[in-house]
């Protein structure tokens, strides 16, 4: 957060103020997704809307198919799933919006 503060091309950003429905695969019910950050940039072609999910890389992939199916690996399916749904949803406000989508992980953050 400080990073926006400190970045000139940043005109404005919030946390968590916009809200995304999504159908849930889990328990095929809608939900709201509230993605961790909203930014608007500064460009050269004009100011850029920029929607931001932080999520460990682990959480951006699809689970590695096991051979035995335990309770972790359910879990990690089902966080698969439904983050897959709230992107989906995400990419589909930001595509109509005219924004962008982002997910940022440790790597992009400079996190070990």
């Amino acid at each position: 957060m400080v990073k926006f503060d400190l970045t000139e091309s940043v005109v404005s950003w919030s946390s968590e103020e916009i809200i995304v429905p999504y159908l849930s695969p889990v328990d095929n019910k809608w939900h709201r997704y509230f993605p961790d950050f909203f930014v608007i940039l500064e460009t050269k072609e004009g100011k850029k809307g920029v929607m931001i999910e932080v999520k460990p890389e682990k959480q951006t992939k699809p689970p590695t198919k096991k051979t035995k199916v335990t309770k972790a690996y359910l879990n990690e399916v089902m966080t698969w799933g439904v983050n897959e749904a709230k992107w989906k949803a995400a990419k589909d406000v930001c595509s109509h919006k005219g924004w962008e989508f982002r997910i940022l992980t440790e790597k992009e953050l400079n996190i070990k």
